[in-house]
């Protein structure tokens, strides 16, 4: 079996919740992508990274079904573990930074998938959602306190395959605050936390808290 760290990302403060993720970090064990997309299935975390150069920090992104050209939340976690200024994505080169308990990458709205962001007007509202049926990828917000720029979030990828919510997802949370045009404190799933600030030309910041589990 191939060596693997597990990590989750985007936690609470006490360490808790955030999404679990995978990182290979000998990504040449692993050289083809069929057999890559294999172990992401058989893994079953919300996205395994390959490592395929530890010191350009260049990294290869699946989720159990398909190859990413960005993932938000592997990318905050990939880029903790490695420590590197930068990560080299299939979609692009994007900045890297820890600071403190956080863990930093700079990307860009145009490399995140399609989502439906939908307002509801309280937080207790988005707590209340039932699932909704697959076919939309739905991002469900309201504000907590909207001059604190603190959010209520619920992510339903609605692929219909037995995934209902995803407890911490990076790109929707990129998407709001490029669409939003302000720093975000979203408080997201269960108990997750996710912080975003737009940056000049285009990008945004997104970071949050990493664990190594094991």
């Amino acid at each position: 079996m191939t060596d693997y760290d597990v990590l989750r990302a985007f936690c609470a403060p006490g360490g808790g919740y955030g999404g679990e993720l995978a990182v290979v970090r000998d990504g040449s064990l692993l050289p083809e992508r069929a057999d890559r997309q294999k172990l992401a299935a058989e893994l079953g975390f919300g996205a395994t990274v390959f490592v395929d150069d530890p010191e350009r920090g260049a990294i290869d992104l699946y989720t159990p079904a398909v190859r990413l050209p960005f993932a938000g939340q592997p990318c905050v976690g990939a880029a903790w573990l490695l420590d590197l200024p930068e990560l080299v994505t299939p979609a692009g080169v994007l900045g890297a930074r820890l600071d403190g308990e956080f863990s930093w990458i700079e990307a860009r709205a145009a490399w995140v998938p399609p989502r439906t962001l939908r307002q509801y007007a309280t937080a207790a509202e988005v707590d209340a959602l039932p699932v909704p049926p697959p076919g939309e990828w739905v991002y469900a917000w309201a504000w907590e306190d909207e001059a604190a720029g603190r959010v209520r979030a619920r992510a339903f990828p609605g692929r219909g395959d037995g995934v209902e919510e995803e407890e911490a997802t990076g790109g929707a949370a990129l998407l709001l605050t490029d669409r939003l045009g302000r720093a975000l404190n979203i408080a997201q799933g269960a108990g997750s936390q996710i912080l975003t600030a737009p940056q000049p030309h285009g990008w945004v910041e997104i970071g949050g808290r990493v664990l190594l589990e094991r």
